[in-house]
């Protein structure tokens, strides 16, 4: 009697757990959209659409990706942000977790209107990389993580199809030098640290151009 009484505290707790979980991974777009009217616009336009390739395009980029990087740009718990950016993280640093939640589902359901390959000498190259990797330098095929199309897998690895080509050369090069160090188990930094320029930019150019 009194194991089953325990089991069902057990169950019940676990039902409680799970609930609470789900309550709060639920999001609201059009609160979202409120804080993107307001507070993102400037740079990323109201509908994740930027007009400029030094801020990236956020329509239809992963909601769990967003929201992860929203936190690792917010100093917390007596430490330093995961992601160094004085202006996201004064943009980031008054949103509340709710907030956070909100705006990545607003952005994720916004259509992207997509960036452009502008080198067309580097497709192949790119290509090539993105599809196989180097086995003789250790680079693995970018398809394993952000998908053959370029869309994207949970919350660690972004969707980079139709991203600007500058803002992905940008970052593949600050993970190089470790200025970004916010990928888990370094994995992006390990990476990049076998990529020549030639060779990241060529992955940028042929991601830009995925649909």
């Amino acid at each position: 009697m009194i194991r089953t009484a325990a089991i069902a505290i057990l169950l019940a707790t676990s039902f409680m757990s799970h609930a609470a979980e789900e309550a709060k991974a639920k999001a609201d777009p059009a609160k979202g959209k409120a804080i993107a009217e307001t507070v993102c616009v400037a740079c990323h336009g109201a509908d994740g659409n930027s007009a400029a390739a030094a801020n990236p395009h956020l329509a239809q980029q992963g909601a769990d990706y967003i929201y992860k990087q929203l936190k690792d740009f917010k100093a917390a718990d007596g430490k330093p942000a995961a992601r160094v950016n004085a202006i996201m993280g004064g943009m980031a640093a008054p949103l509340s977790d709710e907030d956070m939640r909100n705006v990545a589902a607003w952005f994720a359901s916004q259509t992207l209107k997509p960036a452009v390959a502008k080198d067309e000498s580097k497709i192949a190259l790119g290509q090539k990389i993105w599809r196989q990797g180097d086995f003789r330098k250790g680079i693995p095929a970018c398809a394993g993580c952000h998908g053959p199309a370029g869309a994207g897998l949970p919350a660690q690895y972004p969707r980079l199809a139709g991203q600007f080509p500058e803002y992905t050369e940008a970052q593949l090069k600050a993970f190089r030098v470790e200025e970004r160090a916010n990928d888990p188990e370094k994995m992006m930094r390990m990476i990049a640290a076998k990529m020549s320029d030639v060779e990241i930019k060529a992955v940028a150019e042929y991601a830009a151009g995925l649909r």
